[in-house]
């Protein structure tokens, strides 16, 4: 059997997200969550909702929130996701700054949670961009050194690795990363997968199988489970993809799939 990490991203988006990620959590069809602490869904009662739902059962990590329309705990203001990307890319961000919102968030979230996350990964994989990188592993290094980091390279025996661009780009990205990662000691999973395009029409069920292959002991995989409301879709363009997700993972089929692929949730 194949142990994985099946992750839920967005944790703190909005009630509606958080309510559905629990309920998979204590039905055992997720392994970890991470969580957004600077969106307007991350409160108190939904924190020790999430302790309380998530004891012996799952780990819960900080989902690092770089972008737009999300409010800095200690920066001015976010860029939208393409201008961070063209900054970043173009070595024009500040790296103090950078650095001091990331540890920011780690404090905030040892603070909402009493002790410091499990794993640390980025919203839109920021984490894996120039500058970026350095600041996050570094703040990881100091702040939270027994947490592992998110790197987003496939399996080498992933199959079709050069039909999706994005996951392409992720692993491009992910080889640095994970260098400057063990250069630090810094802990990474071994192998990633969860992307697609969230275009409104694709099976997921199919593509959750796909994800699976060739992903070793270990591996994450990304997804994003949840309930549509109206501080979602004032929020975020991911909306009726998420309850697709939460469907299969609380249907059975979900459940034999996992079984006859010979694997379980780490």
């Amino acid at each position: 059997m194949r142990k994985i990490v099946l992750c839920a991203d967005d944790y703190g988006l909005t009630r509606a997200i958080n309510g559905a990620i629990r309920e998979l959590v204590e039905h055992r069809k997720l392994s970890a969550t991470s969580v957004m602490v600077v969106a307007p869904g991350c409160e108190a009662t939904e924190v020790t909702a999430l302790t309380k739902s998530a004891a012996g059962k799952a780990q819960i990590g900080l989902h690092v929130t770089l972008t737009a329309p999300y409010q800095p705990l200690a920066s001015a203001k976010f860029d939208p996701l393409p201008q961070l990307m063209q900054r970043a890319l173009l070595y024009r961000l500040d790296r103090s700054r950078l650095r001091a919102e990331i540890v920011a968030q780690i404090e905030r979230f040892k603070a909402l949670f009493g002790r410091p996350p499990d794993f640390v990964d980025g919203h839109q994989h920021v984490q894996l961009l120039p500058q970026i990188r350095d600041a996050f592993l570094a703040a990881v290094a100091l702040h939270a050194p027994q947490a592992w980091v998110r790197q987003c390279g496939r399996a080498p025996t992933a199959p079709h690795k050069t039909r999706d661009r994005k996951a392409l780009i992720l692993d491009i990205l992910s080889v640095r990363f994970r260098r400057k990662a063990a250069a630090l000691t810094v802990r990474t999973n071994p192998a990633f997968a969860g992307t697609y395009d969230f275009s409104t029409n694709r099976d997921f069920p199919s593509l959750f199988e796909g994800f699976l292959a060739g992903l070793p002991d270990g591996g994450v995989v990304m997804c994003h489970p949840g309930q549509v409301d109206a501080d979602l879709l004032a929020l975020d363009p991911l909306t009726s993809q998420r309850e697709r997700e939460f469907e299969f993972f609380n249907s059975t089929a979900f459940d034999h799939l996992l079984a006859t692929k010979g694997v379980t949730l780490a």
